[in-house]
């Protein structure tokens, strides 16, 4: 059995007192996969499942007219223009905190970005990864999509830069007020080592241009894995799933995939 490390990959820090931490993301996307998905299709549940679910710090609305964007939240009456805004009290306790050359320096909670409906929210939190670790911050896998906002998706080497967990969303509509909810998975926060991304990596990749290419290996795999259980009749749903399963437990997988 593969033994693995109890140092963390990633670390969170919450600097925004009232803002929910991380939470390992649910395998079954918060219940809403259909109950196929989330019993037989391994592929699936492993995509949900994999990284953090992190969240707004607070409920917020945000409302773009396509030239100006405005936002308000609870207790707030009135809608804000939003340039660069600071979390509700956050920068006297940033202060109290902070020592004394970096007090004056909590980042926005909000920023409207040149590009038109473009907004950079920040999290609340700070991050930290293990050497040779980046995070890959992206919209919560195989959940519903929200509603009249998308999450642009980014790499962070949070190894060697230190700083607030943050995004960027694009306001997808004009007129409506978007609302975020603090209690609504707003990223999926995932570790990546830098080697999956890296030149070398990627350029190590080659195209098959068609069947008649196939080597006896590849035909091989395929009976295994798909043509030879439905040929033979055997074949039952979720068989993928079930050798997924057993390889992560140390078992020996099934020879029919």
């Amino acid at each position: 059995m593969q033994q693995h490390s109890t140092a963390p990959v990633a670390r969170f820090f919450r600097v925004i007192a009232q803002a929910p931490l991380p939470a390992r993301a649910d395998r079954a996307a918060g219940g809403t996969l259909p109950a196929r998905a989330a019993q037989y299709c391994d592929a699936v549940i492993q995509a949900s499942g994999f990284g953090w679910w992190v969240y707004p710090p607070m409920d917020f609305s945000l409302v773009w007219d396509g030239q100006q964007v405005h936002w308000t939240y609870a207790g707030q009456e009135a809608w804000l223009p939003l340039d660069a805004a600071q979390f509700p009290h956050l920068a006297r306790q940033f202060d109290a905190a902070a020592p004394a050359r970096l007090r004056g320096t909590a980042p926005p909670f909000l920023t409207a970005l040149p590009e038109p409906g473009v907004v950079q929210v920040w999290t609340g939190l700070f991050a930290r990864t293990a050497p040779g670790w980046s995070l890959l911050m992206r919209a919560p896998a195989n959940l519903p999509p929200a509603a009249g906002y998308v999450a642009y998706e980014g790499i962070v080497e949070a190894d060697r830069w230190f700083g607030p967990v943050f995004t960027n969303i694009r306001l997808t509509r004009t007129g409506t007020a978007v609302r975020l909810r603090a209690d609504v998975p707003f990223l999926q926060v995932q570790p990546l080592p830098r080697a999956a991304y890296a030149d070398a990596t990627l350029a190590a990749m080659e195209a098959v241009p068609g069947p008649e290419d196939l080597a006896a290996q590849d035909w091989d795999d395929y009976e295994a894995s798909v043509a030879g259980p439905a040929l033979r009749g055997d074949r039952t749903t979720g068989q993928y799933a079930v050798a997924a399963r057993r390889r992560r437990r140390g078992e020996c997988p099934f020879a029919a995939g």
